[in-house]
């Protein structure tokens, strides 16, 4: 049981890092570069990571996108969702980012590209803190207060020099979050980039999604804001009958 808690913290290690070398993991890890070496040539052999370019350096593979995407696959999600989101990227010319829950995180499971040149980009995989993004936000709004209390009373960090960390005002935040229905960041999660996010419930009231407009943020202002939410709800209604 300990062999395989070591492969898959080896593996999470590659995702976050990738591509990185044995070194790096041994030392991020604290775990002997002979282990890691061993859990690195199970896995390659398994087909989860890959030599990448660069000596002694290591990837993850597409498989883990495979197994991922079936997250979004489970009980008609998938299907429910993409025609409605590419209705919504069509009229609003943005990148939508579709995010699911894991734990304390979201991760990005589907991304809609804006036809701008300058746009917003996540790669797919790419795990979401709930204090710091959009999805977070509007996901963070649905749980129940002890739930949330727990979460802000690990001090959640900086990830920009705009990500909002005090507890009080995230709480005030997401007390508006509930009452207009959807969440806005300005630069919290990356530099120069903006987003308006609503979390998918199920029929048992539990956010089973979410979803955001995200665009450079000298072009999706606040101003747009309003807009934009009021159109990610009419999406998010939409999604939540066809869940039905």
């Amino acid at each position: 049981m300990n062999s395989v808690l070591t492969a898959l913290r080896v593996f999470e290690a590659v995702a976050d890092s990738q591509p990185v070398g044995l070194s790096e993991l041994a030392r991020r890890l604290d775990v002997p570069k002979s282990t890691v070496q061993r859990c690195l040539k199970t896995l390659h052999e398994a087909g989860w990571v890959r030599p990448a370019p660069g000596e002694g350096r290591w990837s993850i593979t597409g498989r883990a996108f495979t197994v991922g995407s079936a997250v979004a696959a489970g009980d008609h999600l998938r299907d429910a969702v993409l025609p409605e989101l590419g209705a919504l990227q069509s009229a609003v010319g943005e990148t939508i980012h579709l995010a699911v829950p894991d734990g304390d995180e979201l991760v990005l499971v589907e991304r809609l590209d804006s036809p701008h040149q300058l746009r917003a980009f996540l790669a797919l995989g790419t795990r979401l803190p709930l204090h710091a993004a959009a999805t977070g936000k509007a996901y963070l709004a649905t749980l129940p207060d002890e739930r949330i209390a727990s979460y802000l009373a690990a001090t959640p960090a900086k990830v920009t020099d705009r990500t909002e960390t005090d507890p009080d005002r995230l709480r005030d935040e997401i007390g508006l979050i509930r009452e207009r229905g959807y969440a806005t960041t300005e630069q919290e999660l990356h530099e120069g980039i903006s987003a308006v996010a609503v979390a998918v419930r199920d029929r048992t009231g539990t956010a089973r999604a979410c979803f955001s407009i995200s665009g450079p943020s000298s072009r999706l202002t606040p101003e747009l804001f309003e807009e934009y939410g009021s159109t990610a709800l009419r999406t998010r209604d939409a999604i939540e009958q066809a869940l039905r």
